[in-house]
């Protein structure tokens, strides 16, 4: 079941290479992409809250250095696979009037859907690291090809940013191979032997070879820098992606390796990691509010909020063996993997809704340009207000729900960080009404009196993250249950 929804899309994008209509490489592309999607649903309906790790697949690979094909699913990674099947979808269908080179930027798509799933599903060191450098191909091209202006420098800033971790990273689990009796790339085998846990020396090399990996990715401040040139260049569905989706490999890493892999190291430097989650939720946000460039707001915003989800993690990694703050522990990553959904979804939206009124109406992204246009695009003003709202955290959206988790478990650990993190909330708040009463309040711009409001594929594309935005703010609890199994099983693994 797991395989058939991981391949799906790379078929359907080898499959589409053989044909010359655009019709037909749009309708192909779209569907592949459904029936993962659909294929995803279908293992949402047979997955058991308190099953652990389900639907395993295991097939020998390369038995001499104990490499396999293993792949499996838990409450960690099930969201997440759900957040990249809808996000990929919707990037397909806010695409479709692309135009230059359809069949490369769609089998791009594609395959790029295919590595992001296989990340969150893989079970084997060998083949997640394969997972993780396959995503650096397509978003190089979607960047470096349908890009803006300096689509070329941003496209190779994000490469060798992301390759300069994944070699460090790979520093990391050769430590872990090479110290594992058996030796084997077994990631739950792996865990279970903490081959490391009494070497110190080794295990933090490989500790800050994994951190270096997932801090850029995520990106957590100071190796964000790459993240505003390419969002800024990068197509819209790019943007979509990358936020929504490719940070949260980062996070996603942090849950999954750090925290079960090195608990020890990852305590001694807690404190260190939340002043930089610190750091990145107060700059983000500042730096966002000083922009004029709604996408490199946007961009900036994403710094702020994935400060806050390193917050809950290294509350939860400073609790390490202290029982009495598991409970904490526990919902500070219960906040953490909730706002990697909740950010992908109003993130990815917020990029869409940059994109609608720049690809195809104003052609400029400049905040202070826009006017009143409350009046002008009812529908679409609507939505971005919904969008804002969500992002800043207003109560009954789903931001605040993530945010209110992160910040009840880390104060229960470390009380003066998460007071110090409330800044950002604030400043964040302070940023989105200040760009909602640029664009959309007083007095309409004359010069967009003409523009249209929104269209049915657009609709298509935003109305189901809109939705998503309300349903899980006033009754997260579907999504929590299943990730608040995996979290507790996480936590008491690491007493």
């Amino acid at each position: 079941m797991l395989s058939l929804m991981l391949f799906l899309p790379l078929a359907g994008g080898i499959f589409l290479l053989f044909f010359r209509n655009p019709r037909a490489i749009r309708g192909i592309a779209l569907g592949a992409s459904l029936l993962s999607l659909y294929v995803s649903i279908v293992v949402l309906g047979r997955f058991d809250l308190h099953g652990g790790m389900q639907l395993l697949e295991s097939y020998s690979w390369i038995p001499a250095v104990g490499i396999a094909y293993r792949v499996g699913i838990d409450g960690l990674s099930l969201p997440l696979v759900l957040l990249t099947q809808l996000l990929s979808a919707v990037s397909i269908v806010y695409s479709w009037r692309v135009d230059m080179r359809l069949k490369e930027y769609m089998f791009l798509l594609l395959l790029l859907q295919t590595a992001m799933l296989g990340v969150f599903a893989a079970l084997d060191f060998f083949l997640f690291y394969i997972f993780w450098e396959v995503t650096l191909v397509p978003m190089y091209f979607l960047i470096g090809i349908w890009g803006g202006p300096r689509k070329e420098y941003a496209a190779i800033k994000f490469f060798l940013f992301t390759l300069i971790g994944s070699l460090a990273m790979l520093v990391g689990i050769l430590l872990l191979y090479f110290n594992a009796a058996p030796r084997t790339f077994d990631v739950l085998s792996l865990i279970q032997q903490q081959p490391l846990a009494g070497q110190l020396r080794l295990a933090t090399i490989a500790f800050w070879g994994f951190f270096l990996s997932f801090a850029i990715k995520v990106p957590m401040w100071p190796f964000h820098t790459w993240l505003p040139d390419a969002h800024v260049e990068a197509p819209t569905a790019g943007s979509v992606i990358l936020a929504g989706i490719l940070l949260k490999l980062g996070t996603y890493g942090f849950v999954r390796y750090s925290l079960t892999l090195f608990p020890q190291v990852f305590q001694q430097y807690a404190s260190l990691i939340a002043i930089l989650a610190l750091l990145g939720i107060i700059y983000g946000a500042l730096v966002a509010m000083a922009q004029t460039d709604l996408k490199k707001l946007v961009a900036y915003s994403s710094v702020n909020h994935m400060g806050y989800v390193m917050l809950g993690v290294s509350a939860a990694a400073f609790a390490y063996g202290k029982p009495d703050l598991a409970p904490a522990a526990t919902t500070a990553l219960n906040g953490a993997v909730f706002e990697m959904i909740a950010h992908g979804v109003i993130t990815g939206a917020l990029f869409l809704i940059v994109g609608v009124i720049y690809d195809y109406r104003a052609h400029t992204r400049g905040v202070d340009e826009f006017g009143g246009l409350g009046a002008i695009l009812p529908v679409y003003s609507g939505i971005t207000m919904v969008a804002m709202l969500a992002s800043l955290g207003l109560p009954a959206l789903m931001g605040f729900v993530a945010e209110f988790l992160i910040f009840l478990g880390s104060f229960g650990v470390f009380p003066g960080f998460a007071a110090t993190g409330l800044l950002g909330i604030i400043i964040t708040a302070a940023m989105f009404l200040w760009t909602i009463q640029r664009i959309f309040l007083g007095p309409a711009n004359p010069r967009w009196k003409g523009l249209a409001d929104m269209d049915t594929r657009e609709l298509v594309a935003l109305v189901p993250l809109t939705v998503l935005m309300v349903i899980f703010g006033v009754y997260p609890r579907p999504l929590l249950d299943i990730i608040n199994a995996a979290m507790t099983t996480l936590v008491a693994a690491l007493r």
